[in-house]
């Protein structure tokens, strides 16, 4: 992706940042503090060789993992981000309850397999949406997720129900 097309989603969801619109006090705050949050964390530096994407992204995994604070998660090529969000996590290559995970658009069997393992509190991130929107937008219908947040790069699913469904697109 070039730095116009970059330009150009980051300009048609310029009206969806830091949390413009979004009623819930709770998903404003994980907008506003965790997807958002602009502040230069200590492990950033060790990061400037990655290439753009995989950079912002990981700095995503960062701050989810520090505000989930997962112990188990599923063994990932992102581990070292997730890992330096919370040192305390344990990878193995099969849990048996999501807290949080990351799976890719198109991998229809590996998130079948995350979702079933999945209760109110489990977090899905859904890597690579702006390739495939329709599986995206199956996603966000599908009657087992709850809140979701559409970032163009990635999409977060929550399972928690007892906050009410909504889908929110965010300038990230």
């Amino acid at each position: 992706m070039n730095q116009l097309q970059r330009g150009l989603v980051w300009l048609s969801r310029i009206h969806r940042c830091r949390g413009f619109g979004i009623q819930s006090p709770t998903d404003y705050a994980f907008v506003r503090y965790v997807v958002n949050e602009h502040w230069p964390y200590y492990v950033y530096e060790s990061w400037s060789g990655d290439d753009w994407l995989t950079r912002k992204l990981g700095m995503l995994y960062f701050r989810l993992a520090n505000w989930r604070q997962p112990v188990t998660m599923q063994t990932d090529r992102y581990q070292t981000y997730w890992q330096a969000g919370c040192r305390k996590t344990r990878f193995l290559d099969a849990v048996n309850q999501v807290e949080l995970a990351r799976v890719d658009v198109d991998d229809r069997e590996g998130y079948e397999s995350l979702v079933s393992q999945c209760d109110e509190r489990s977090v899905v991130v859904v890597e690579g949406i702006w390739r495939n929107w329709d599986r995206w937008h199956e996603m966000e219908r599908d009657v087992r997720c709850g809140t979701t947040f559409d970032l163009y790069y990635c999409g977060i699913i929550f399972y928690d129900f007892k906050r009410f469904k909504n889908n929110y697109q965010i300038n990230f």
